[in-house]
């Protein structure tokens, strides 16, 4: 499923305009990102966790070359999903 898609079923679902439902969606979205860029941690339960998480720096080797490479350290989003939708994607 793409974003237009998503926008569309979303309108249907709430009953909205698609333009109103793309609003809300880039919002949620944005507050996410900026969430995460602070380092806050977004918890939706039953739904799950959106969280930064860092990445210690380590060395890699390039696979065409063999030459060592050092990999810096970095923070990336990380999500992991609550029961509620754990359920739902097992069928329960």
């Amino acid at each position: 499923m793409n974003k237009t898609e998503l926008v569309a079923l979303l309108a249907e679902k709430a009953d909205v305009t698609k333009k109103d439902a793309e609003k809300v969606l880039s919002s949620f979205v944005d507050v996410v990102g900026d969430a995460l860029k602070k380092g806050d941690k977004i918890q939706l339960v039953g739904f799950g966790t959106f969280e930064a998480r860092k990445r210690a720096a380590r060395t890699g080797k390039n696979p065409q070359t063999n030459a060592v490479i050092k990999i810096p350290a970095t923070t990336v989003p990380a999500f992991k999903a609550g029961k509620a939708l754990k359920d739902i994607v097992a069928g329960k």
